[in-house]
């Protein structure tokens, strides 16, 4: 229970005096509340003894009615002060998760299941968040309250019978530290299956084209209900622990309720207890169930907090796999790129991706990059995204080691568009608008012209304010690529790199994009992987890959009298499109 306080001690800290406040005012209503059945227990023996008067009644009436109004508004005061902290740490954590989530790389979601990160960011945030609130709720009642409870009972009505009330309690604090360890081993398990179902879900869910097209639905359902009845099991194994609790509590109260009410009776035939003293005695005991369930409740919420702050915690302190060096570099604007006898290797792979290569490209060029499928084409790009650790050798920016020089500033130079269009659900304007939040109409139309995306306007329902659906479901692929060229346009970066942007579409549709590109942005330096030569046909230098290595280099013109790889496959091209 300790352990998950202890991790949390930098909120507690940080929100001090909102805890302090809570606190306190919980522990007041707490012994406020004590006041109600004394009177009550003076009222029934004076009754008894026949002392009562109309006078002191309506004395009683009304000191009852104020204390439950003081105590109504100072409960007012603890649950917003206590609960509204639980929703502070829970957007904290949150906010903190997502900025953690969008520093880190690729290798880092190689290793984490999206379904496992949803299931970190909703459910484990709420198990956190409710031990900050309910939890600090449960740990003054069940020690602060529960101990006044039984000061009040003992000095103000009787210590030895409240000593023979108490005998069954050893009971339940066996039971909570044997439930206690079952809760947090069950509750880590089954939060982990629930991981592996959202992670099912957004697989069947981004697939459900391809699971048609194969008829899998059938096997897709079988699969997901194997997966929900293994999370049904497990959430039942909490259960089942978790159910023992109030039973346990509930036998323990039992006992001391048939202890108090015997040895009270006996103490009232000795005339040691009065009638209205047994009755105080019991309320108090039953103000005890409260802390009684408490205590169940508190080794409960701490223990799955304790799991699922472990499971976020893995998260967070995930070091990323790329970060800024101890000394940088500034580079304000990129003039010139050098590759020098350059290796890399992915952390999965056993053989080097990219081997020996030297390259050097100066601001306002464009390079061309081609090769069959699978030379490393999009490796090479990726190393100036600076998604992996560098490589042997030396890959320079304007002298400068691209690993000395600050990671927001490489990406502050860099327009993107990779093979994979990635668009968001929302509009195509405010898609195209990720390149630029301070763009305007004229600018995203520009853009939207410059990938020949115009005369598609007319065919969207609502224009550059149509939704384009999540993953841009309501476009084509051509359409999609489109409008992610735009997007790349309108942020007119230094250097631009496509990374076979332009594969879905036609070569007239082509040509204009090349056009575009050449006429607006002279002077600046552009990257462009590709499987058709067309589109590199312009380049000042292309590059021909051949796992990894750089097998022939040159321009357009060049590379047809050297007679390899490249020649063989523009000439093949060319037919292709006569025919």
């Amino acid at each position: 229970m300790l352990s998950v306080l202890s991790k949390l001690s930098w909120f507690f800290k940080e929100h001090k005096w909102r805890y302090i406040f809570g606190v306190t005012l919980l522990v007041v209503v707490g012994i406020l509340e004590l006041i109600p059945p004394r009177l009550l227990g003076q009222a029934i023996d004076e009754i008894v003894y026949g002392s009562i008067t109309w006078e002191s009644l309506s004395r009683y009436i009304v000191l009852n009615i104020v204390w439950m109004v003081v105590i109504y508004i100072i409960t007012y005061g603890w649950m917003y002060s206590l609960f509204g902290a639980s929703f502070i740490v829970e957007r904290k954590l949150r906010s903190r998760f997502m900025r953690h989530l969008l520093k880190m790389t690729p290798t880092f979601y190689e290793k984490n299941r999206t379904g496992d990160l949803m299931a970190k960011a909703t459910n484990d945030m709420r198990s956190v968040s409710q031990t900050t609130g309910y939890g600090m709720l449960l740990i003054t009642d069940s020690t602060v309250f529960l101990l006044t409870v039984l000061v009040a009972m003992s000095v103000l009505i009787h210590w030895k019978l409240t000593l023979a009330a108490l005998l069954p309690l050893p009971i339940i604090a066996i039971a909570m530290k044997v439930f206690g360890k079952m809760i947090h081993e069950r509750y880590t398990t089954a939060q982990d299956a629930f991981g592996v179902m959202n992670d099912q879900v957004l697989e069947s869910v981004g697939g459900v084209r391809v699971l048609r097209a194969y008829v899998q639905e059938r096997n897709d359902e079988a699969r997901f209900r194997d997966i929900t009845q293994d999370v049904y099991k497990k959430n039942v194994a909490v259960a089942k622990v978790d159910a023992l609790f109030d039973p346990t509590i509930r036998f323990a109260i039992g006992l001391s309720y048939m202890i108090g009410l015997g040895y009270g009776a006996y103490l009232i035939i000795h005339n040691e207890l009065t009638i209205g003293e047994l009755l105080v005695f019991n309320m108090y005991l039953g103000m005890l169930i409260w802390p009684m369930f408490a205590i169940g409740d508190l080794i409960n919420v701490m223990q799955r907090g304790n799991a699922s702050l472990d499971r976020i915690n893995d998260t967070l302190y995930y070091k990323p796999d790329v970060a800024d060096a101890a000394t940088t570099q500034d580079v304000i604007v990129p003039e010139k790129f050098e590759w020098k006898q350059y290796q890399f290797r992915y952390p999965s792979s056993t053989v080097n991706n990219l081997e020996e290569v030297t390259l050097t490209l100066l601001k306002g060029q464009t390079l061309g990059i081609v090769g069959r499928t699978g030379s490393g084409k999009s490796t090479f790009v990726k190393q100036l995204l600076r998604e992996y650790p560098l490589g042997n050798g030396n890959m320079l920016v304007n002298g400068v080691p691209l690993d000395t020089i600050p990671l927001d500033q490489i990406r502050s130079w860099i327009g993107y568009v990779p093979q994979e269009q990635i668009l968001f659900s929302k509009t195509v304007e405010q898609n195209i608008r990720y390149g630029n939040q301070d763009a305007t109409e004229q600018d995203i139309m520009q853009s939207i012209d410059m990938a020949s995306f115009t005369h598609d306007l007319p065919t969207l329902s609502q224009g550059t304010q149509t939704i384009v659906g999540e993953k841009g479901v309501a476009l084509s692929g051509g359409q999609k690529q489109r409008v992610s060229l735009a997007r790349s346009f309108i942020s007119d970066a230094e250097v631009l790199i496509l990374d076979d942007a332009l594969s879905a579409v036609d070569a007239r549709t082509e040509a204009n994009i090349i056009t575009n590109l050449r006429n607006l942005r002279a002077g600046k330096t552009t990257l462009i992987t590709t499987h058709r030569l067309s589109a590199v046909e312009h380049a000042d230098q292309i590059i021909v890959l051949d796992d990894g290595r750089i097998v022939e280099q040159g321009t357009h013109e060049e590379l047809i009298q050297q007679n390899g790889w490249y020649k063989e496959q523009f000439e093949r091209q060319q037919i292709e499109s006569s025919l």
